[in-house]
């Protein structure tokens, strides 16, 4: 059906030739008919569109619709109503940065800056000039024998399979040219991961793919072995993600392809489970002894782990765990719930999990409590797209960004919302190899580069522009929030840095930090008092 419009003009061009016998009139069939099918012709083979390789002739109402998209969203402002849940601006802008063409706009700002929860950073009358925008935060701890120095903004987790072949390959070989990591996923590594030569951030999730047995459980010389590759700087434990936290899966057998197979090391005749929960551990002290078995096993590369933040006591609970143990993961990556995924019932998509600021700020506050801030580095990650989304993680407790939806834009997805239906329009979220050829690496590879590299340029002038010389000088001072109409509050006001240890000094404070980690203890997520979660 993708190819009838091309087909019926094909089809209507020839019958025109061939009428041409009986009348003269034909000719304008002719003209109208054999020029839209040259035109899809050309759509088929060009390599800039992914769209107008899976739908040649038909694509072109898409960028007709795109043409007066100005005049849709002045529409919604007047008559009031929402736009969508992500901005057309910002979808607009990682497109531009990832074409490489001005993303410069007339007429000032697309905010509605007097509306209550607009933000902004503070700038300074003495800007500073940055000349270099390759900026990098080095992640390992005292454990750590090959620290890993990583770009502040890097590919957030998308595993092969939910993505297709092409799509991997183009953002690791994006990621490769522009020196930044590329988080596998828990589809673990595969050969398009491998043949793109970039840096890989390993996520192992609850089924282990990639260092499993059989029965599921995880393998601790398949892992000696895939952590071994070269390509692979970090390895990342996920204990949940921010679109479905406490959310399992199924890969059906019938979906399970020969290559998906090959790299999650699975069979192909049984459906693929990945089971709510970790079955290697479940206390708090479990925990980081998996840890401290996974960084004895991976050849001395930084070993963290990622979650977005549910029961807040039961975050405070590892923590209490690695001072009695004494093992510190080397990074936490704290994932928001406004994150992406391809598939989430809507209840958990919706109304499960702690959005990233406020996972943020709790878990580096707790840390800064615990007097472990300065053994762990944290990554953000949650619909961190912009510049300013960059910089506002930082000044929040960051040291790093990650983030998929960005990339997923560069690579040339278009929102169709059909991740799940293996029927992606532009070859983006799916495994049917004549859908997935729209997507032609080299360019799109080309783009995810030039949006990192034009993103981090950008930041680089953000910065700049607050009198800082690095991305790392932003702290909550700099942000400032509107309340309401006529009022404004600074980020310091909202999300301070608690002190230095004041948990280990139990010292009150009024957000509720002290109350929740006199309840918790390492051996047990459970609470001190089982009455009150």
């Amino acid at each position: 059906m993708r190819f009838a419009t091309f087909a019926g003009c094909a089809l209507l061009a020839l019958l025109s030739f061939f009428g041409l016998m009986w009348s003269g009139w034909f000719l304008l069939g002719l003209v109208m008919f054999g020029g839209l099918t040259l035109l899809g012709v050309y759509d088929v083979t060009q390599s800039s569109h992914a769209v107008l390789r899976n739908y040649p002739v038909l694509g072109h109402m898409r960028f007709l619709f795109e043409g007066i998209r100005p005049e849709i969203r002045q529409y919604l402002i007047e008559s009031d109503q929402d736009e969508e849940p992500f901005s057309r601006d910002e979808r607009s802008l990682v497109y531009q940065r990832a074409k490489g063409v001005e993303d410069k706009r007339p007429f000032g700002t697309t905010q509605r800056v007097y509306d209550a929860g607009y933000e902004w950073i503070t700038h300074s009358v003495a800007p500073k000039h940055i000349e270099s925008h390759d900026f990098r935060v080095t992640i390992g701890g005292p454990d750590c024998k090959r620290p890993y120095e990583a770009s502040l903004y890097n590919i957030s987790a998308m595993s092969f399979g939910s993505l297709s072949a092409n799509a991997i390959s183009a953002l690791n070989r994006g990621a490769a040219k522009g020196g930044f990591a590329h988080d596998t996923g828990e589809g673990s590594i595969s050969r398009y991961h491998r043949e793109g030569g970039g840096d890989l951030i390993w996520e192992l999730g609850s089924g282990y793919f990639g260092c499993r047995t059989d029965e599921g459980r995880f393998d601790v010389e398949k892992f000696r072995t895939q952590a071994a590759n070269p390509q692979v700087k970090m390895v990342e434990l996920k204990l949940s993600q921010g679109a479905k936290p406490g959310h399992g899966g199924v890969l059906p057998a019938s979906k399970i392809t020969p290559e998906i197979a090959e790299a999650r090391g699975i069979p192909m005749d049984r459906d693929c489970v990945s089971p709510a929960n970790h079955p290697e551990f479940s206390t708090p002290i479990e925990l980081l002894q998996f840890i401290k078995t996974l960084r004895d096993n991976a050849d001395g590369k930084p070993v963290g782990f990622k979650l977005c933040i549910g029961h807040r006591r039961e975050f405070m609970c590892i923590v209490k765990a690695m001072l009695e143990t004494d093992i510190v993961p080397d990074f936490i990556v704290v994932d928001g719930k406004e994150g992406g995924t391809g598939a989430a019932p809507l209840e958990f998509a919706n109304h499960i999990g702690m959005p990233l600021i406020e996972g943020l700020t709790f878990v580096h506050n707790t840390l800064r409590g615990a007097g472990l801030r300065n053994r762990v580095k944290l990554g953000a990650s949650g619909k961190l797209v912009t510049s300013f989304d960059i910089a506002k993680a930082l000044a929040l407790g960051a040291d790093w960004a990650n983030s998929a939806r960005g990339f997923m834009f560069a690579v040339g997805c278009i929102q169709a919302q059909a991740c799940h239906t293996n029927h992606c329009p532009v070859g983006v979220a799916t495994q049917d190899p004549l859908r997935q050829r729209a997507l032609v690496v080299t360019d799109k590879a080309e783009r995810v580069y030039c949006f990192h590299r034009n993103t981090m340029k950008a930041l680089a002038e953000m910065t700049g522009a607050a009198g800082l010389t690095h991305p790392s000088g932003f702290k909550p001072h700099h942000l400032l929030m509107r309340e309401s109409d006529r009022d404004m509050v600074t980020g310091e006001e909202v999300y301070p840095y608690m002190p230095e240890g004041f948990l280990l000094r139990e010292e009150p404070d009024d957000f509720g930090y002290l109350v929740r980690w006199q309840r918790a203890r390492a051996e047990a997520f459970e609470p001190v008092d089982m009455a009150f979660p």
